[in-house]
Formats: C-alpha cells, sequence, structure tokens
C-alpha cells in the first residue's frame, strides 16, 4: 500500500474522531510506520457542558488512540479556524455567495497548520482519512491527487487545493478501501468508534442553522423584494442571507408553478426567482484557482468538471483569463452553479485543479 514510504517514518494522522481517521491510523500503524495522532480543537464545543475542551470528537479520538497505544495530542487552532474559516462564512454570506467552509479548512488549518505543526514534530507526513489518493507521477514531475476507489465516498472535490508541497508530505491509507470494508477492519480491530455514523453537517452549525449563526455573529439580515427575471416584484424576502441558488423550500411564493432562487443582487438587495429551467447554464468564471496535475494553463484543454460535492462531472473546456481566472464550459447546461462554491476539474481519475466560482456576472 505504501511502497513510497520509507519503513519507520514517521507519520502524525489528523484525528476527527470519526471511523476514516482511525481506520487510516489503523491502517499506518500495520504497515510498520511511527504513528501519533492528533485532534484539532477548531471552536467551543457545544455538545458537553462546562468543558469547551472536551467534545465528543476528541474523546473518540482519544480512545481510539488508546486502543491501538499510540501517543494523542489535541491542538487548539481556535482563533486561526474563526479567522480563516468561520468569518470568511460570514464574509462570502453576507457578499451574496454561498462558500464551502469544509474547502477553507483544509486549505488553512487540516494542510495549512497542522501540517507545518507536525513537520515541527519532527514527523515525516501527515495522514488523514479523506477517501483519494496521492501518487507522484514520474513522467510530469508532479504530486498527483487521485480519486478515491470508493466512489461514493470520493472526496478529491474538498482537496483541489492542496499545493505540491502539501502533497509531498500527504498520506491517504484509505483512498483505496471502501467504508464497509474498513469499518468491519475498525470493528475487528476493537475500535471504540467503528459502526459511528458520519457527519454530515458543518462543523460549527452542527443544528445546521446557518442563519441563525450568522445572527450571532452580528449579521442583520436585510429583507427586500423577490422578482422575476424581467423585475416584476413577486413578494418579500427576509434577507439574502437566507437563501442560495437553487432553494425552492421556505420562500413562502405562491405562484402557479414551482419557483426557485435563480441568483441574489447585492446592490439592489432582490432575490431573483425563477423556473427550474432558468437555472441551468453552460459557463462559468473562477477565480482563487490552483492547479495540481499541471503547473499552470497556457490554453484551454477538455475536462470533465463539477460544481458541487456530491455531482456527477460533466464534460467541458476549460480556458485561461487574465489575472489568474478561468472560464468553464460545459458541454450540456449545468443546474445551479452557485457563486462561492468550487468548480473542480478531472483528466480521468486525476485532479486537474479548480477554483472558486465568481458570481454570474463576471
Amino acid at each position: 500500500m505504501l511502497s513510497n514510504i520509507t519503513p519507520g517514518a514517521k507519520v502524525c494522522v489528523a484525528m476527527s474522531g470519526g471511523v476514516d481517521s482511525a481506520g487510516a491510523a489503523l491502517l499506518l500503524q500495520r504497515e510498520g510506520l511511527e504513528v501519533s495522532g492528533v485532534t484539532l480543537l477548531l471552536h467551543n464545543c457545544k455538545n458537553l457542558p462546562g468543558n469547551s475542551n472536551e467534545s465528543t470528537e476528541t474523546l473518540s479520538a482519544r480512545s481510539v488512540a488508546e486502543t491501538i497505544c499510540i501517543p494523542h495530542t489535541v491542538l487548539d487552532r481556535r482563533e486561526l479556524f474563526r479567522q480563516k474559516v468561520m468569518d470568511r462564512f460570514v464574509s462570502e454570506y453576507v457578499e451574496g455567495r454561498t462558500p464551502n467552509p469544509c474547502i477553507d479548512c483544509n486549505r488553512e488549518i487540516k494542510f495549512g497548520t497542522l501540517l507545518d505543526w507536525a513537520l515541527e514534530q519532527g514527523a515525516d507526513y501527515l495522514a488523514t482519512g479523506h477517501y483519494a489518493k496521492v501518487r507522484y507521477d514520474e513522467d510530469s514531475g508532479r504530486w498527483l491527487l487521485l480519486r478515491g476507489d470508493d466512489r461514493s465516498k470520493d472526496q478529491s472535490y474538498v482537496l483541489y487545493q492542496l499545493t505540491q508541497f502539501q502533497l509531498s508530505h500527504l498520506i491517504l491509507p484509505v483512498g483505496t478501501y471502501e467504508k464497509p470494508v474498513l469499518r468491519q477492519l475498525a470493528a475487528e480491530a476493537g475500535l471504540p468508534n467503528a459502526q459511528r455514523s458520519d457527519s454530515q453537517d458543518i462543523c460549527f452549525i452542527p443544528d445546521g442553522d446557518y442563519v441563525g449563526f450568522l445572527k450571532e455573529c452580528g449579521v442583520t439580515p436585510v429583507p427586500g423584494d423577490f422578482v422575476d427575471n424581467s423585475g416584476r416584484i413577486l413578494g418579500r424576502h427576509k434577507g439574502l442571507e437566507c437563501y442560495t441558488t437553487g432553494q425552492r423550500k421556505g420562500l413562502g411564493i405562491s405562484a402557479a408553478h414551482p419557483v426557485y432562487v435563480l441568483r441574489k443582487d447585492r446592490k439592489t438587495g432582490t432575490v431573483i426567482l425563477g423556473s427550474n429551467e432558468e437555472l441551468f447554464r453552460r459557463e462559468l468564471v473562477a477565480d482563487r484557482v490552483n492547479w495540481i496535475s499541471i503547473p499552470e494553463l497556457t490554453g484551454p484543454i477538455s475536462v470533465t468538471a463539477k460544481t458541487r460535492y456530491s455531482q456527477r462531472e460533466s464534460a467541458a473546456t476549460v480556458e485561461p483569463l487574465p489575472n489568474g481566472r478561468i472560464r468553464v464550459c460545459f458541454d450540456e447546461p449545468q443546474r445551479a452553479i452557485t457563486a462561492g462554491q468550487a468548480v473542480v476539474l478531472y483528466d480521468g481519475e486525476k485532479v486537474v485543479g479548480g477554483g472558486t466560482i465568481l458570481d454570474e456576472s463576471l
């Protein structure tokens, strides 16, 4: 599994408390590597009142570490997480976009400050429980990010911002496993979290009430008009932050046919509604672009691309624009392309790169 890893190498495993990272630690230990675990403390924990340093995730990770007899550390990065992830989440919503905080966390925290810390502690590698793979390509001289074998769990989409340096120090042990097999291995090893359910929520908004979270952060949504593409007023909305592209439920609009959020106009304070058919478009522009399988984009290339984590990729052409931006043109129209989300580009199993989708008008 780890033919390119020096026997006895020191590996720091980011342990979230779930079975995926626990399985990663177990697999690496069985490879004969010197394994230690670290759990990031990223925000004040509400699930165990009276102790902001002990969450169920921390306790679960520690229990796994004790079971397989590896050292375990809790690393406090709450302030940095607030600045780089939570504050940006708030500011993006205020600007009318829908951000993906997991991608920001991976770039800034897990493979940023955590990798730096692990290397400072003498580790050779950082490992996580992401369902993806890393491989060095001799022909191109580049580290590649590949999709996980379990396509239903593939997490390459949220890792597209990884740099060559980060990839060179990264091990993804579970990328060749299917989730049921990993659970079975964990159960056979007696890991206490072998059957723990997967987390589906944003970690700092466990109840899913992101509007409530924004209000707690001082954001006051300003009501305005729902309008159609012609500017005709259809009703009143509760504030731009309360809606996202493609949304149908919770609009409070009576119409002869179903209506969806097409986009938000921060300049006029309006939310534009329309039919499902109007949600489809072929092109987008993205910035904050990161390239993995290629050093840069010098001309148009054919790729497959997707604009949401759970979406299937579709055939597209990507071309460079000034100031490091890219234009992605899909062969077939795509539904609900959303500003603030990521577009990730693939060439077969390889992640070519990706970027952050800009507002439709740009």
